[in-house]
């Protein structure tokens, strides 16, 4: 009797999605260039408010 009662899905993808690993970007930064550009911009970002506060009594 618990046969009766199945609801059947339908027999698609099963909710599986596959993405395009091929994908390659116009730009490309290689991980050094990445890291030496985020340094250099936390430094810049510390120096700017040491002046800051010199500059203007913050």
């Amino acid at each position: 009797m618990s046969q009766d009662n199945k609801i059947r899905m339908p027999s698609s993808m099963g909710g599986l999605v596959s993405y395009f690993d091929e994908y390659k970007s116009k730009i490309e930064i290689k991980p050094g260039v990445a890291i030496i550009a985020i340094i250099a911009i936390i430094i810049l970002a510390i120096v700017m408010n040491f002046y800051a506060k010199s500059l203007f009594g913050f």
